[in-house]
């Protein structure tokens, strides 16, 4: 028995049958969240599409700073990629979404949590993880596993037979997307055929690395216990940071990504990408890493990287793992301080500087001149003699 409902909502064709299947199929009060993680989207009308079609309550919720500062930064710290090339744009935001559901669920007395993600897809291994890890005694209801309403077309029969108001108006894309602080993605439509190249007119964010300013941008990005602060000497909070390198990333073609990824469900997905400023910052993370870190806490780092960027994809960010794995990489980044120099041009973004007051690296050590004995280059041959003993048994027994 389900009396009360909290319903992650957007406001769009999927989410508004959703509101109106829910009271008929469950007979419950539907109260939506909206959450404003920086999609770019007024979210007004869907607050007064939800008070049109009865909800209960509704929420709306502005976190964009949350997100970026709790999910995206401590994401970014072990410098997270998935299948060497996702950033998980839409993968980091849904243990929010999932968190803030069940605080509402929560404060407003609710049986049930539901979201529009359908039965082929992460989200709603996502969501669902979330929620149960958050609370146990939960009840999810997925209606994409549940209703029979599984095209576009017989989603709009249903809102025209219900009454529910739907923007017909304009040429809708043809493509499933996802947006918010982050990133864009783009599914479905030609993506389907993975040899079709993405058209032009589907990139949102990104100016085509052709099309881009002829002279180059500089940027200069302050980092402290690994999170940026600051970009060109002005501190920024990371929304704002975060959002100011989308815009300038986005002006020199930096961030499109097209790649076939492995679904945790078992299918592969094409899917396209825009992320001008993660891949700013995560470029960034590394060279001031490349001088703060010791080598065998950085190596470790990358061994891990895998393993951490596949439980966030997977859903498991409130596991036990993803927040042991969390507190080893933040223990890393007591030191890593300082400022990096990027150069954006044409679709690449290159580091051309890097300095700290934690660096670790010698000049005196490292140079090519004369280092006044700061370094015996007659160790070096022990130390190969050592590292070549096991090399040199197994060829002699091998004669």
């Amino acid at each position: 028995m389900v009396k009360k409902v909290v319903l992650a909502y957007s406001g769009g064709l999927d989410t508004s049958v959703i509101l109106k299947w829910l009271q008929d199929q469950y007979h419950c009060d539907v109260v939506t969240f909206t959450a404003d993680i920086g999609q770019g989207e007024e979210l007004e009308p869907a607050r007064l599409k939800a008070e049109k079609l009865g909800a209960k309550e509704i929420f709306i919720d502005d976190l964009r700073q949350e997100f970026v500062r709790d999910y995206v930064y401590p994401m970014f710290r072990a410098n997270t990629i998935y299948e060497g090339e996702y950033l998980l744009g839409t993968s980091i935001a849904r243990p929010l979404i999932a968190k803030r559901m069940v605080e509402i669920a929560a404060e407003v007395g609710a049986d049930a949590v539901a979201h529009g993600a359908t039965g082929k897809g992460n989200d709603q291994v996502r969501f669902e993880l979330g929620a149960y890890a958050l609370n146990p005694a939960i009840q999810v209801i997925a209606p994409w596993r549940e209703w029979d309403l599984n095209s576009r077309e017989k989603l709009l029969n249903y809102a025209e037979k219900h009454g529910i108001p739907v923007e017909r108006h304009g040429k809708k894309s043809p493509y499933s997307m996802d947006a918010n602080l982050l990133h864009i993605s783009y599914e479905g439509g030609i993506l389907e055929d993975p040899w079709a190249e993405a058209e032009e007119s589907m990139w949102r964010w990104t100016n085509a690395p052709e099309k881009a300013p002829d002279q180059p941008r500089y940027l200069e990005i302050t980092y402290a216990h690994g999170d940026p602060i600051a970009v060109d000497g002005e501190a920024l909070n990371p929304a704002q940071l975060l959002a100011h390198l989308n815009t300038v990333g986005g002006e020199h073609g930096i961030g499109r990504l097209d790649i076939v990824e492995n679904r945790y469900v078992g299918m592969k997905s094409r899917g396209c990408y825009e992320t001008p400023g993660g891949t700013i910052l995560l470029k960034a993370h590394r060279a001031i890493e490349s001088i703060t870190l010791d080598r065998e806490v950085a190596h470790l780092k990358d061994e891990l990287m895998p393993r951490y960027a596949s439980i966030v994809y997977n859903g498991f960010w409130w596991s036990p793992e993803r927040r042991a794995l969390q507190t080893l990489i933040d223990q890393t980044q007591r030191l890593v301080n300082g400022v990096v120099r990027v150069k954006l041009y044409k679709g690449s973004c290159t580091v051309v500087g890097r300095q700290s007051q934690e660096s670790l690296f010698d000049p005196r050590i490292a140079t090519f001149e004369d280092d006044a004995g700061a370094y015996n280059q007659k160790d070096a041959e022990g130390f190969i003699k050592l590292n070549a003993l096991r090399l040199r048994i197994e060829k002699r027994l091998q004669g």
